[in-house]
């Protein structure tokens, strides 16, 4: 074989070659489009259930969550004190129930203390180390990943008071109804995995196109 002939060989093989690898790659781009490619499962989390409630004059606040691509079960809640130190509870179920921060009921679940009024000589007065949870606290719930949401202090009712007897909600406090949806999930994670599946296509079509220019390269030389 002349040294010509053995060139228009090795650029015919790189077209070939490069022509394959760009089918490749295209064939890699449609399937990850496609939702063929492999994409590990991405953890992910929805509140389905966040509701301020009154029970017994006691403030709750209800909570589901959903969670997919993770073995956790448990979640972690934070009442987020944006002055001071947060109220945290780890281990809970991923449905529940949760006495409001600040809030004390007695043994038969009764409202006997309530977040933003303290107790002085027999008469109740404004003001507590609870202040900032009404009338409205951020509210961290954490399994994998978490969501944070803002959460308000549930309204008086005829049925239900969320004060001590006898009085309303503390001045500057405006009460308002409360009922969020919310989630929180990792969608980088699916991204990440397609466009690995595309570099390693990508990769593999490079290292055939470099293995038969080399090969191709000897062959001209010794011919």
């Amino acid at each position: 074989m002349s040294t010509t002939t053995g060139r228009r060989t090795l650029v015919r093989a790189t077209t070939a070659t490069l022509a394959a690898s760009a089918a490749l790659l295209a064939g890699s781009a449609a399937h990850a489009a496609e939702g063929d490619t492999y994409v590990p499962t991405q953890p992910s989390m929805r509140l389905t259930t966040l509701v301020s409630a009154c029970e017994q004059d006691a403030a709750y606040l209800d909570y589901a969550i959903e969670v997919e691509g993770t073995e956790h079960d448990t979640v972690t809640v934070t009442w987020i004190n944006p002055d001071g130190e947060s109220v945290v509870t780890s281990g809970l179920p991923l449905q529940g129930r949760l006495l409001w921060p600040g809030a004390v009921v007695d043994d038969q679940g009764q409202g006997v203390d309530w977040p933003g009024w303290r107790l002085e000589d027999g008469e109740w007065v404004e003001g507590d180390e609870y202040d900032w949870v009404r009338p409205a606290v951020d509210v961290s719930f954490e399994v994998n990943p978490h969501v944070l949401v803002t959460t308000v202090y549930p309204p008086s009712s005829p049925d239900c008071a969320t004060n001590p007897p006898g009085h309303d909600d503390p001045a500057g406090v405006v009460p308002v109804s409360n009922e969020v949806s919310a989630s929180a999930q990792n969608p980088s994670l699916a991204e990440t995995g397609a466009t690995v599946g595309l570099y390693a296509a990508l990769a593999a079509g490079l290292a055939a196109v470099g293995a038969a220019i080399v090969l191709l390269t000897r062959r001209a030389r010794r011919s």
